[in-house]
């Protein structure tokens, strides 16, 4: 059965760091574009980012401008795991953190595209 479960959310202060984890079961992430689509209190949902891979490139990434130059999408084959390293991190960073995942590769991703699988999400708090 295929399966996301992100960790590493929390409280953190502002301009502080945390890194997310989604871990992939029942089948290889390798082979999936990914991304991490956040969700405040009454507000729709975000996208965030997302990592793929286009085969002569490796892998490509793609930000929302709210967050470029402070988050970093990774992925580690081997632990078969993606990581969102959240860095100088705002209050407005605050929301759930969701984890999905979409069967094939491409040439770029788009933060917002649709995704089959979904993680059960995590929760991010930027305070003082």
């Amino acid at each position: 059965q295929l399966q996301l479960v992100e960790s590493g959310g929390g409280l953190v202060q502002p301009g502080g760091s945390l890194r997310l984890s989604c871990k992939g079961s029942g089948f290889t992430l390798d082979y999936y574009t990914v991304g991490w689509i956040r969700q405040a209190p009454g507000s729709e949902r975000e996208g965030v980012s997302c990592i793929t891979m286009n085969g002569g490139s490796g892998n490509v990434t793609n930000y929302a401008n709210s967050v470029k130059g402070r988050f970093t999408i990774s992925r580690d084959a081997a632990k078969n795991t993606v990581y969102l390293q959240m860095n100088s991190v705002k209050p407005e960073d605050s929301a759930v953190y969701y984890c999905a995942a979409e069967f094939g590769l491409r040439r770029m991703c788009d933060p917002s595209m649709h995704y089959s699988s979904w993680g059960q999400g995590t929760q991010v708090t930027v305070s003082a």
